[in-house]
């Protein structure tokens, strides 16, 4: 019996059926991930946000994988060759690679050689010689020449029967599950330099000589491998074993023989059949099932690259904000000098300029009297510095002048400045400031980007805040679509302020889009504030579903109706009403008063509309309105007078701030203009399967510093602060050792023999290099 859609999303979610059709139903009808994960709980089941991402994504593979179904059906159909027994098996086939393999033989396709030799009546000959190997080939061939068909000796009549059995062993598709399972399992996957390349090639070295098995290459390896074969430096194949030779037997050859029960016991035809199967197997398959192997590890590579953005993404979405505070954002720089930019505590631009307090002008007086007649002028409480070329050096002038004037009440952060020169060139920054030089425009992102990352970030094209793992190797349809949907997820955990919230982030929030934002932004400049949600509804093209879907996001602080700042949804009012009418108290007067709503029983308000979730989700969030779930803001102090890659020493322990997470162990910024790895077996004294375990991209952690290459710019860094500089990676404790069985545990080039730690920090480098 077939499974249905929901029958196996169910399957793969464990979760119940009723509960997958349900979230289908409501994808169905136009609700948005975030609504029904937050507001639709009793309707799914509680089925939260990553589980109806995952149910969203498998429904739409399972669907297309439906209508393929559908087209391959009636195909083969229409040629009245659908029979019982075939019908049954296309309707079973649970992929598309199965579905592909049981259409083979019915595919249109060009005349082959085979389908010639059919044609010049070759076909008996085949069967013949396949069925009764006692037959002497050459003189049975000679049965069927033919000077029309253009078969003139038998030679050519046994060419044209080999290639019937060819088409006919190639075409069976449950020999092809047999063999891809058996390669999947047991094939090797092997990297060679293309001859001569060895200069052009040379950040590919280590894998001009490169074999590893194909189950266990993880997506950093092989992404870095795809990419050598794309610049035309690496050849990539599969292989049984290291040294194999073209001319080796291969055992998928004898899978083949058995399947079509073709032995050798020296028989008339036997050679000539063991001959049929080896040029199905060479001719017809190797090609076929490595392109197909080769092109799923690509996918299984690109979705685990995918994940590592994605994860990193969502974390520097979440990051803790420095909140409303007046803010100076500095751009460094040092021709061009730093540009500066001061917001007050909404963002909104008070001042703008340059000083030169770096090389060439050196002009640190004056630069120190103009930023500090800023500070005070605009009683600022955050200089937010980028972290790009001079912000070390800029750091250490704004430092300098905070050590000269103690009594200002102000602090400086190092910001990752990533995207913003990307957002300050784009069209929504020319809009905002048409006024203002893109270099002004950067460092007011600089300074909002410390207030709230989140709300500054959504302006810029995820791809280009640049924490992903080979970002530009993998497919950019399937990319944009997971980085959209994990910022739509932050932005409506977070929750978007209607009254200050720009176009961009607005059209983040559920149900929204550019227009419908561009329309609420456009209102709120002719009518000023809302006052409530009600009054969403009078935006061109903010319709009762959009604000069905869109509502319970959207705050509206100090308003008429205290719940518009929560995130309790206005078809539950009615809920919050009832309880504080049940209690003889005022709506406004129960919000916030943790004593009396943890004192509710929620089973007392549930009807037939409105179930325990959503009441236990209600009295949380009147306990604490509006709470943001984003963590407390914390900064990395960096060590004074160390600056650049030359003043590391081995043994430093250090602040420093995650940038960036991969699947070999995350960058770490310390404040000399160039990352410092911590390798995955570094990240801590127990085993590490997967470093966001342990950190996350924002995070602020201390390392040690166990090695520095500067001709390189390699930093190799250490989270086991008890670790010693030059300690062999022998000492490490447990499966952490390169030993482990886990690919992922290994350092991105493995070696033959367990190396020493600071090898396994220069592999990692190595290929980590290549990720952009």
């Amino acid at each position: 019996m077939t499974r249905s859609i929901s029958q196996r999303i169910a399957e793969e979610l464990a979760v119940r059926e009723a509960q997958v059709n349900a979230a289908i139903r409501l994808l169905d009808e136009g609700s948005t991930v975030p609504f029904i994960a937050r507001y639709r709980k009793e309707v799914t089941g509680e089925l939260d946000d990553s589980q109806m991402r995952l149910l969203e994504e498998r429904l739409h593979y399972l669907r297309e994988l439906e209508d393929r179904r559908g087209t391959i059906l009636a195909s083969i159909e229409e040629q009245d060759k659908l029979t019982p027994a075939l019908k049954k098996s296309l309707l079973e086939a649970d992929t598309k690679n199965r579905l592909e393999d049981l259409y083979l033989p019915y595919k249109p396709k060009r005349r082959t050689k085979a389908q010639i030799a059919r044609e010049a009546g070759l076909e008996p000959l085949a069967n013949l010689l396949w069925n009764d190997p006692q037959q002497i080939p050459e003189a049975l061939a000679e049965q069927y020449l033919s000077e029309e068909a253009g078969i003139s000796d038998s030679k050519a009549a046994l060419d044209g029967a080999r290639q019937i059995l060819m088409e006919r062993f190639a075409e069976d598709a449950d020999l092809l599950a047999k063999l891809r399972q058996f390669l999947t399992d047991n094939a090797q996957l092997a990297s060679r330099l293309v001859e001569g390349k060895e200069q052009e090639g040379a950040k590919f070295r280590d894998y001009f000589e490169h074999t590893e098995a194909l189950a266990k290459t993880p997506s950093h390896r092989a992404l870095a491998m795809f990419r050598g074969r794309n610049e035309g430096i690496l050849n990539i194949n599969l292989v049984m074993h290291a040294q194999e030779k073209p001319i080796d037997a291969h055992p998928c050859e004898a899978m083949i023989a058995e399947h079509w029960n073709i032995e050798d016991k020296a028989r008339a035809a036997d050679r000539w059949l063991r001959e049929a199967v080896r040029w199905t197997w060479r001719v017809k398959l190797l090609t076929h099932l490595q392109t197909d192997l080769l092109g799923q590890l690509r996918e299984r590579a690109e979705a685990g690259a995918i994940e590592v953005f994605a994860h990193n993404l969502q974390d520097l979405l979440l990051a803790a904000p420095a909140g409303q505070k007046a803010t100076i954002g500095l751009d460094p720089g040092l021709r061009t000098g730093v540009k500066v930019a001061v917001i007050d505590a909404n963002g909104k631009v008070l001042d703008h300029g340059a000083i030169f307090p770096n090389p060439p002008q050196k002009r640190i007086q004056e630069a120190g009297a103009i930023l500090l007649h800023m500070i005070r002028q605009h009683q600022v409480e955050l200089i937010a510095i980028g972290n790009g070329t001079a912000g070390r050096e800029t750091d250490k002038f704004v430092g300098d002048l905070f050590n000269a004037n103690p009594d200002l009440n102000c602090r400086k952060v190092m910001v990752n400045e990533a995207g913003a020169s990307i957002y300050s060139a784009s069209e929504f920054a020319s809009r905002e400031f048409p006024d203002l030089d893109v270099t002004i425009r950067g460092a007011i992102s600089i300074a909002r980007r410390l207030q709230d990352p989140l709300a500054e970030l959504v302006k810029i094209e995820p791809k280009s805040i640049g924490v992903g793992q080979y970002q530009h190797d993998v497919s950019q349809v399937q990319l944009a679509r997971q980085l959209d949907a994990v910022v739509e997820d932050c932005v409506n955990a977070v929750g978007v302020d209607v009254n200050t919230a720009s176009v961009p982030l607005l059209a983040r929030v559920s149900g929204l889009n550019q227009s419908i934002a561009t329309n609420i932004v456009n209102l709120r400049d002719e009518q000023g504030s809302f006052t409530d949600r009600k009054a969403l509804l009078k935006v061109s093209r903010f319709g009762e579903k959009t604000f069905e879907q869109a509502a319970g996001f959207l705050r509206v602080s100090g308003g008429s109706n205290p719940l518009d700042a929560s995130a309790v949804h206005p078809e539950s009012y009615g809920v919050v009403q009832k309880i504080a009418n049940h209690r003889g108290k005022e709506v406004r007067s129960i919000i916030g008063d943790s004593g009396f709503l943890r004192a509710l029983n929620a089973a007392d308000y549930i009807s037939d509309k409105v179930g325990l979730p959503t009441v236990q989700d209600i009295i949380s969030e009147l306990d604490k309105p509006g709470r943001d779930p984003r963590p407390e803001f914390k900064m990395a102090e960096f060590q004074d007078g160390v600056e650049k890659i030359s003043d590391l020493r081995p043994d430093m322990v250090l602040e420093g701030t995650v940038t960036n997470v991969t699947n070999f162990g995350a960058f770490i910024d310390i404040g000399v203009h160039q990352d410092g790895l911590v390798h995955i077996s570094a990240l801590a004294e127990k085993f590490v399967k997967d470093p966001r375990d342990v950190v996350k991209a924002g995070d602020v952690v201390r390392v040690k510093v166990m090695e520095v290459d500067a001709p390189r710019k390699r930093i190799g860094l250490s989270m086991r602060l008890s670790d010693k500089a030059g300690e062999r990676a022998e000492k490490r404790g447990g499966s952490q050792r390169h030993g482990s069985n886990n690919a992922n545990q290994r350092p991105p080039k493995p070696r033959q023999e367990q190396p020493a730690k600071n090898n396994a920090f220069a592999a990692a480098f190595a290929n980590a290099k290549q990720r952009s």
